[in-house]
């Protein structure tokens, strides 16, 4: 027997919405003990700030130019690597409950065999996994969870949140006691809500699994990524009433505008509306209009969320403790990337490299048997470092298709020398709308390079010093004084991606 490997995954959720990271809001203990028992990164980013892309980062170990997922839509290859493939290869059992994405949801002529699966009702095998049970945010789709609603539970359906409307764009419509973009009251019992579920299936899974069996089950919850409409028996958690504003939420139109109007010119256009930029925001949203009293809902109820995903965890965990396994699992928990939630008076996610996106929660508790002393890693970190991480847990060589490297335990670590610096890329073509961006996060700065597109000429960019301006509102590209230290940058940016690709794959679908 070996060390099994538990992958905890949200969807959208910030760094700080954990208490272990100083989140005041949400109750998280057993995250929270994850964290007090293993390893914590403070500065892991994903290499794309969308969904497809990042967790085809996970799966691949790969930058998002290797692997070709550069935008929702973008199909990840039915011949890419998978690390789920090396470890079933290697003896464990592979298993992935609900949100997987690596292909589009938008799907009606089932062209893609996740959406396949769900309506057929099988499991797999599927790009590594013996058994792959899929959901969304949604109970309506191709998912297993979709499909499970759709069939027994038909009445619930309708409470939820219409993510898409009648065009097939993303859904602008306000609910709740403030009108709050894509905030709803869903009457659906938590026993049938999403998050449940994928608990459930996880560990029924679990205890089928023979005492002696290696695992590598990923468990991926869709929450709390918008819409935000948790069961409305659990409003109770947090009153909106009761929270203080997001700390980086400017209290006036004019500090914001201001903030705004010092970075590259598709900040101020989206907050305007007069820009979008690409599909992970309803085209109709506008920013602008947003009141203080929105943010504060949103910020609730996505904590709401943040609660019942903890919650969820700890059954898992009790699971594994409960079949004697927990002295040889290891356990990760994090994100596919963040989300604004009022940062810079904004909401969502798009070409905005900035901490609210890119700072991500990542835990790694070792396990007990392992003896890692528990600790904080400060220097950057990469999604692309995870399939490495199991490799090496697993024992097996790991393939030179993996572009990261295996986790450091703690910052003495010989082998966190390799981790001085962390890229992330964007890419999106949305309608005439098009943009390029890199960014690299190194020795304490964020520095993002604009390629030409419709929007930037090239010359445009953001450098950041994050130790005097944590929050990123002053824009130091064009300070003469730090001249030679954007150059260091933009030369170190230019060295650490591979080589861009001459054309993009195309987006099959919007989301």
């Amino acid at each position: 027997m070996g060390r099994n490997i538990l992958f905890v995954t949200t969807d959208q959720q910030r760094y700080d919405a954990l208490g272990c990271n100083g989140g005041v809001v949400a109750r998280t203990p057993a995250i929270d003990g994850l964290a007090a028992a293993g390893v914590e990164y403070d500065r892991a980013h994903p290499q794309n700030v969308v969904c497809m892309p990042s967790r085809s980062t996970m799966l691949t170990g790969q930058h998002v130019r290797t692997h070709g997922v550069w935008m929702n839509g973008v199909p990840l290859p039915t011949d890419a690597p998978s690390v789920a493939s090396v470890l079933h290869d290697a003896g464990y059992r592979t298993a992935l409950f609900g949100k997987a994405h690596f292909e589009p949801f938008l799907d009606p002529a089932l062209t893609f065999a996740e959406n396949r699966m769900g309506v057929e009702g099988t499991f797999g095998p599927h790009r590594g996994f013996d058994h792959m049970e899929t959901a969304t945010h949604t109970a309506m789709g191709f998912t297993h969870y979709a499909r499970m609603m759709m069939s027994e539970h038909a009445d619930a359906v309708q409470d939820w949140y219409r993510v898409l409307d009648a065009n097939f764009d993303v859904n602008a419509q306000g609910g709740g006691d403030t009108g709050a973009a894509q905030v709803w009251n869903n009457e659906v019992p938590r026993d049938l809500y999403h998050t449940e579920w994928v608990a459930q299936r996880a560990i029924a899974y679990l205890e089928s699994l023979p005492a002696d069996a290696d695992f590598f089950v990923w468990v991926s919850f869709p929450d709390p990524h918008h819409p935000w409409d948790p069961p409305a028996s659990e409003k109770r958690r947090v009153d909106w009433r009761d929270l203080d504003l997001p700390e980086n939420y400017p209290t006036s139109a004019a500090e914001r505008e201001a903030i705004l109007d010092a970075k590259p010119r598709h900040w101020r256009g989206y907050y305007d509306g007069t820009l979008a930029a690409n599909y992970e925001a309803p085209r109709r949203f506008v920013p602008a209009q947003m009141t203080a009293d929105q943010v504060r809902e949103i910020n609730a109820m996505a904590h709401i969320e943040n609660e019942l995903i903890d919650e969820a965890c700890a059954a898992v965990l009790r699971c594994v403790a409960d079949r004697g396994w927990d002295d040889r699992t290891d356990v990760f928990y994090t994100t596919d990337h963040g989300e604004l939630q009022g940062d810079f008076g904004l909401l969502f996610k798009g070409a905005y490299h900035c901490d609210a996106l890119m700072r991500l929660p990542l835990i790694w508790r070792p396990a007990p048997t392992a003896r890692v002393d528990p600790a904080r890693v400060s220097r950057p970190v990469g999604l692309l470092d995870l399939a490495p991480t199991w490799c090496a847990l697993a024992g097996v060589p790991q393939p030179e298709w993996m572009e990261g490297n295996a986790l450091p335990v703690d910052d003495s670590d010989a082998d966190a020398r390799g981790f001085e610096q962390v890229v992330t890329e964007w890419d999106s073509v949305y309608e005439d709308t098009s943009m390029h961006l890199t960014t690299i996060c190194r020795d304490g700065w964020v520095c993002t390079v604009y390629e030409p597109g419709s929007e930037h000429d090239g010359t445009e960019g953001e450098l950041y010093d994050l130790e005097d301006d944590p929050l990123q509102r002053a824009n130091r590209w064009d300070d003469p004084a730090c001249a030679a230290r954007r150059a260091d940058l933009v030369e170190q940016l230019g060295r650490a991606l591979p080589a861009r690709s001459d054309h993009l794959a195309p987006v099959v679908a919007n989301v």
